[in-house]
């Protein structure tokens, strides 16, 4: 049998607002809901038979492999590197020291350009393609922009970075050997935002900010897929997720989701309680979450080694909220040398050189087993979402200090 004609179909079949459900094409460029200025979700035919075996591409050995329940249409769009497919690492040693039973890691900083969002940045710059985008512009704190920049490269499509000047030279260095246009903006990834409209004002290229376009949550969400799957379709108890945007935590509890009203998780599968985990230097989602403040609207965040996290008014924030209130989960917050404190214990006892994101997850779940919100038998999945050595220029000098 010719294997094109195997592989699967997307089923994508609409787009509706975050906030209060109105449907939107899937079939042309859009940005957030005309409606409500709100996200824009993508809805699947699922309802409709599709077994795991008719919905999996076994051949693909990356994220694409979920191609019925992603939104690409026609495979001749796909601007790929080879992402997803990242290992699930047990850490044995650190699980002994600390008398748990369960402690396992996906190290996403394996993926092309160094993190997780060679995922997200590649099935946007897919369909920008695919919807006759000629370029694109992002605000970024680093990851987002190196990926949006080496997808475009790929594709054919321009590429304009804006990113704050404190940004580590690893990042800034990869844009500009992408050949994509980079600017300096001080402060943070809100600062940066603003200037993308300016820069953007006439609206000739396309906005990939963070759930300010529907498809990187879409690629961020092949992360659930490919733990229950790797998994053996069994789910952790626990699982601890660094939280800046929160496209990666909104997207695996999509996948989640998905899978049980395809039946491709048991009926009796329980899911996992989510962890956001932040930085103390900007932890917006906390202070909403604690009722210290309405919402992120007006929050002020701080620099911190963990570039992803510094993201004060994240546009997700509601649906963050909803995804810990769903899993009964909760918020984490972890100081600058706790990340590297964290740092140092997967290095020195797993030989995990991890982002600093990554080890704010590891210094949460320590946290939260000391103040007994998590069990020692419980099976705890933490996600590094980047590969340390983009951050060397943050924590060089610092292993031992």
């Amino acid at each position: 049998m010719n294997q094109v004609a195997t592989l699967p179909v997307s089923r994508i079949h609409a787009l509706h607002c975050a906030r209060c459900g109105a449907a939107y094409s899937p079939f042309e460029l859009q940005g957030v809901s005309a409606c409500c200025q709100q996200p824009l979700v993508a809805d699947y035919s699922l309802r409709k038979s599709l077994s795991r075996a008719d919905g999996i591409d076994l051949a693909d050995s990356s994220m694409w492999r979920y191609g019925a329940l992603l939104p690409l249409l026609d495979d001749a769009n796909k601007v790929t590197l080879g992402e997803g497919l990242t290992p699930l690492l047990t850490l044995p040693r650190l699980a002994a020291h600390y008398g748990l039973n369960s402690l396992t890691l996906k190290d996403e900083g394996q993926n092309p350009t160094g993190s997780f969002k060679a995922r997200g940045l590649s099935m946007a710059v897919s369909k920008a393609k695919e919807l006759g985008a000629q370029g694109c512009i992002i605000p970024t704190a680093g990851n987002a922009g190196v990926a949006m920049a080496a997808y475009c490269a790929r594709g054919g499509l321009t590429a304009t970075v804006v990113m704050p000047r404190h940004t580590p030279e690893a990042f800034k260095e990869e844009c500009y050997w992408y050949g994509a246009q980079v600017e300096l903006v001080d402060g943070l990834i809100n600062d940066c935002a603003a200037r993308v409209r300016q820069l953007n004002a006439n609206g000739e290229l396309l906005d990939i900010s963070t759930l300010k376009e529907p498809y990187r949550l879409e690629g961020k969400k092949t992360m659930g897929y490919e733990i229950a799957e790797q998994l053996n379709w069994q789910l952790p108890d626990v699982l601890l997720y660094p939280a800046g945007g929160g496209t990666g935590l909104i997207g695996i509890w999509k996948a989640f989701q998905e899978m049980k009203t395809l039946g491709w998780l048991a009926p009796e599968t329980r899911l996992p309680r989510m962890v956001a985990v932040q930085a103390e230097n900007c932890c917006p989602l906390l202070e909403t979450y604690l009722g210290r403040q309405a919402n992120c609207h007006n929050y002020n965040g701080r620099p911190t080694l963990a570039n992803g996290l510094a993201v004060p008014r994240p546009l997700g924030e509601p649906l963050m909220l909803d995804v810990l209130r769903e899993s009964n989960g909760t918020v984490v917050a972890i100081s600058e040398e706790g990340m590297l404190e964290g740092m140092r214990e997967l290095g020195n006892h797993e030989g995990l050189f991890v982002a600093p994101e990554g080890a704010a997850v590891w210094m949460a779940a320590r946290r939260l087993l000391a103040d007994g919100w998590l069990r020692a038998d419980e099976r705890i999945l933490l996600l590094n979402t980047g590969s340390g050595q983009k951050y060397m220029s943050n924590v060089a000098g610092r292993a031992w200090a």
